[in-house]
């Protein structure tokens, strides 16, 4: 399993060309090889490509809007095969209802099936509103029944799993066939859960990672993304601390 940082943490720092390249440069610094792109401001994916390249940074996945991926099919393809990303992600699509699931599959299995024949995979990456239970069935079950693997992955942020009330190693080995790409980040425990959700740095929070790496690696995962939806403080310096208690724990040393 090999480590990426997720853009979106420091997306307030890549809206321009300028942003995106003094970060890219940043994370490289901090010792990570590879991104997620997701979260930044308009760019020319030729630019990025040789921003990428010059860095030595893999990119392992994209959170791509969905009226892209469902209206721009052919142009996400090509500029993912440009930018040597396999996969594409669906980082936000809100359902709440196994009729808006069933709604979501119908609009998005036409690109699917294009996405799977470019030799692409389409992934989705869930929230905690996909573990809703309707009549005894889980939406993300809904999900995962109505698309074929072929057809849907996913890319499952185990934050958001645990904060839905499932154990993300349970979901981890369940449907590890469909999970090639994990986003970590960590879980602060306060005393009103009905507060904005709280985000932490790995090792820093209450989920037990040592456990969940252990699952991933048993579940053959390739990537994981960290990913802090919000920090602290600098979130580079977040990126940094979660790199830095990683390693600690004996994590990516390869």
């Amino acid at each position: 399993m090999k480590l990426a940082a997720q853009t979106y943490t420091v997306r307030e720092f890549t809206k321009t060309q300028e942003g995106i390249s003094r970060s890219l440069a940043r994370l490289k610094e901090i010792g990570y090889n590879a991104v997620q792109i997701s979260g930044l401001g308009k760019y020319d994916p030729v630019w990025l490509k040789g921003e990428l390249d010059k860095l030595g940074l893999e990119a392992c996945a994209t959170h791509t809007p969905f009226a892209d991926i469902v209206g721009d099919t052919d142009r996400v393809i090509a500029e993912h095969k440009l930018l040597g990303i396999p996969y594409v992600g669906i980082g936000l699509y809100e359902m709440y209802t196994l009729s808006e699931c069933d709604e979501f599959c119908k609009k998005v299995a036409p690109a699917a099936d294009k996405i799977a024949e470019s030799g692409l995979k389409l992934l989705y990456h869930n929230h905690a509103h996909e573990f809703i239970k309707e009549n005894g069935e889980r939406l993300i079950e809904r999900l995962l029944h109505n698309l074929s693997p072929e057809q849907l992955g996913l890319l499952v942020d185990l934050y958001w799993v645990q904060r839905a009330g499932y154990q993300p190693e349970k979901f981890l080995f369940e449907n590890a066939s469909r999970i090639p790409v994990v986003h970590f980040k960590d879980m602060r425990a306060v005393a009103d859960y009905d507060v904005t959700p709280q985000y932490m740095e790995i090792f820093e929070g209450n989920m037990d990672y040592d456990s969940i790496y252990g699952a991933c690696l048993q579940c053959g995962v390739e990537w994981a993304a960290i990913e802090q939806d919000f920090c602290d403080g600098d979130p580079f310096d977040s990126l940094k601390k979660s790199f830095d208690n990683m390693k600690h724990h004996g994590m990516f040393l390869k």
